[in-house]
Order: C-alpha cells, then structure tokens, then sequence
C-alpha cells in the first residue's frame, strides 16, 4: 500500500508542475477515458487414476478496467479484479480456480500512472506483466499481477530495450492448484512451475514482498533488464536477465525463425535458461540450465510441431539444479496444460501438437491435440525414475451471434505423474470481453 501511495503522491506532483491551460484539461482527460474488462466462468472436473480423489469447481469472476486518455503522454489506469465461488459438485473442492480456503476474494489488482515521451515509455504501480520468467500465467480464473517499475525504449531501429524493477507479486488463482507447504517434493514441483517453495494456497489475492512470496526470506525484488531484436527479416530474439537480489540470477533467450513458401510455413525456434545463486544465496548454490528446440510448419488451416527440451541433471540435492520461477514464468515449449516437470532436474521432455483452424469454412474455431513426455531422472527430487505423459486437446469457439463471447473447452489427461497417479481432466470456460 505504501508503494501505492507513493505513486499517487509522484503523480500529483507531476500534475501540479504542468501549466494552468493543463489544468484547465484534466476532466478531458478523464472524461475521454475508457472502460473495460472481462467476465470469465470456469468450471473443472478431475477424476483421480489410482489414488481416491476426486475434486470440482465452479467459478465467476474477472476484472474491470479503467484508462484515463493520455495528457501530454500522462495517463493513469487502474483494475478492479473479483472471483467468485459458486458451487462444487464432489466433497473436494479444485483449488485452482478458487482464492484461500478456496473462497472467494476482490483486488485492486492494477493502479498504475504511464508516462510516455517520445520512444520512451514509463510505467510504474500495480499492473499485469508478461515475460518470459515473471508472467501472469492466466490459467484458471484470474491471473498474477505485480507492483514493477518498467521503462521500454524503442530508440534503436528494430529494438525493444526494457529494464526496470519488480517489488511485489499477487499470485492468481492457477498457483493454489500446487501445495508447497505439503512435504519437500510438492515444494519443488510448485518453485519449478511458477509458484512459491513456501506457500501456494494462501498468498493469492495479496500483493506480497518477491522474496517473502517466493521463499518466505524477504528481500530488495527482482531487478529486470531485456533486449529484443527484429532487424533480420523474419527473424525475432530475445535476451533477458532477471537479477533476483539475494535468490539468483536468471538468463532467459530464445530465437525464432520463420518463412513463407508457397503453400506452407516453415518455422523453428530455440531456448536457453541459465541461473545461478547471487548475494546471500537463500535458496543455496543454484546452478542450473535448461534447453529446448522446437520446430514445426502452418499450411492450410493447419500448425503441428515439435519440441524437445533438456534440464542440467543432479547428483545431489534436486533444486539447485532445477529452472527455478516463482513468479508465473513459464515459457517452456515442452510445457503440457497442467505438467510442467520440464524444469525438473535431469528431465527430457518430448511435446507434439496439432492446431487446427476452421476459419476457412467460416466457423471461428479452433481446435488443439498434444502428447508430452517427460522422462525423469532418478534424482529430479519428485518422484522415482520414470516416464511421465500428458495428452490433452483444446477447443476455442467464438460464436458469431454474440460478439466478444469464447467458449472454450479443455481437457488433459496426465499418467505417472507422481508415482502411479494421473487424473481426466476436463474444463469449460466462457469468456466475455466487453
């Protein structure tokens, strides 16, 4: 709330510096403003294989937004997130999709001022993110957001240069779906998926210090620096860097490459990921890679790849030589809808997948099919040696009498995932933007 205020406080000041004939303009600026949001119902039903469980859920929620237009590049926004539990149909609620004590909770999860000059843009409070190793990962009823100070500059032809500083993270509904505080094995399995080694159940829905959330050990936040370069046609790449003050340090790249030919396209891609333990090291001597190649081709209505991706094996204690991300990243092509053991010590994973699009016979739908495998290393630290799989499909409809409704459905049918244990898992979401 303090860095809230403190925002507040910046901004009047930089309203009171501008000019009487600016003053004499701000109802403009609010009254040129827009609104919008979204409102999203989620249902979830996964039936346990080999283990005696069975857990479901319904949900309301989304987000209202406010913009003011800008003034002389200053504008203010801020989000008004909600959700909502509305029913169970087992005696297990799914966490996921629910806040702590899997109920129901509101957020002022956006409060920002926005400053652009030029090429350069400034934008500082509660807002959304989505990179590479800090995302908002929005994959249940509501997203991660941050307090971050970010800065983008286009000065340099084809480059994007970003930097600026993450203090705070709210974690969204999906990271309850993890139980970090069970035993040692979860704990891992949540801090390599995109969530706390502490506590995933009930931070959601608070805007929490990035080294308290993470690790229970507070500290000065995540300092970020990226480039992004486009000068080589059809060509994109990307080099961040994400100095996690006393944690570790991240490095995150990756390169795409893709061309038109006549009746098909073409494409490949590669990523890298290395961390190291910087400062007092809280979470000890991380040192850890992680590699993935993927490559795939789009011709008619149709885009199918492959990947492959690779994580430094331990002999040892699992974690430091797992891809640690505690703030939502996740960016793995070998990643399922729900298994993430890619970032697990020693795994090879495996991912295949088709995308279908009937746009063409005017339907605006879209249909996925995946298998991902992952074999884990006897010393990944969840679980014993073995090959874990997921296979799972994706509908998306967006039906032409209603403009900006989605009905999606999901499902996802992961085996071994720990032990012997999977689950079918299907989902319904309706999505409407407004």
């Amino acid at each position: 709330m303090k860095k809230v205020v403190t925002t507040s406080l910046v901004s009047l000041g930089l309203l009171s510096s501008v000019s009487l004939d600016a003053a004499e303009n701000l109802s403009t600026m609010f009254s040129e403003g827009k609104a919008r949001g979204q409102i999203r119902m989620f249902a979830i039903d996964r039936d346990y294989v080999n283990k005696d469980l069975h857990r479901s859920g319904l949900s309301l929620g989304g987000h209202l937004k406010y913009e003011t237009a800008d003034y002389t590049g200053l504008s203010f926004g801020a989000a008004f997130y909600t959700v909502n539990r509305l029913d169970t149909w087992t005696d297990v609620a799914e966490p996921a999709i629910f806040g702590p004590n899997d109920g129901s909770y509101d957020l002022l999860g956006e409060a920002y001022l926005q400053y652009t000059r030029g090429n350069t843009t400034f934008k500082g409070g509660r807002q959304k993110l989505d990179t590479p190793l800090a995302g908002s990962d929005d994959a249940r009823t509501l997203p991660n957001l941050f307090e971050a100070y970010i800065v983008t500059n286009t000065d340099i032809k084809d480059t994007t240069i970003v930097a600026g500083h993450i203090t705070k993270f709210a974690q969204g509904t999906f990271g309850r779906v993890y139980d970090a505080s069970a035993d040692e094995a979860n704990a891992l399995l949540a801090v390599t998926a995109g969530y706390s080694a502490v506590d995933t159940r009930n931070q959601a829905g608070s805007f929490v210090n990035m080294g308290t959330y993470a690790i229970d050990e507070k500290t000065a936040g995540v300092t970020v620096a990226a480039a992004v370069y486009t000068g080589v046609e059809n060509l994109k790449v990307q080099v961040w860097d994400y100095y996690a003050h006393d944690i570790l340090n991240a490095i995150y790249a990756d390169a795409n490459y893709g061309v038109k030919l006549d009746g098909y396209s073409p494409y490949v891609a590669a990523q890298f990921i290395r961390e190291d333990a910087i400062g007092d090291k809280l979470l000890g001597e991380v040192s850890s890679m992680y590699g993935a190649a993927k490559a795939g081709v789009k011709f008619g209505g149709f885009n199918v790849y492959a990947a492959y991706s690779q994580t430094t094996e331990s002999n040892g204690n699992a974690l430091l030589k797992s891809i640690i991300t505690p703030w939502g990243g996740m960016p793995a092509y070998t990643q399922g809808m729900v298994t993430r053991h890619q970032f697990l010590a020693g795994t090879k994973a495996t991912k295949v997948a088709g995308t279908y699009s009937f746009k063409d016979m005017g339907v605006n739908l879209s249909t996925t099919a995946y298998y991902a495998s992952f074999d884990m290393d006897d010393n990944s630290g969840y679980g014993t040696a073995r090959t874990a799989t997921e296979s799972g499909f994706d509908a998306i409809y967006y039906p032409e009498a209603v403009k900006n409704l989605q009905l999606r459905l999901r499902g996802n049918f992961p085996r071994d995932f720990i032990g012997t244990v999977g689950w079918n898992e299907y989902r319904f979401i309706v999505n409407y933007n407004f």
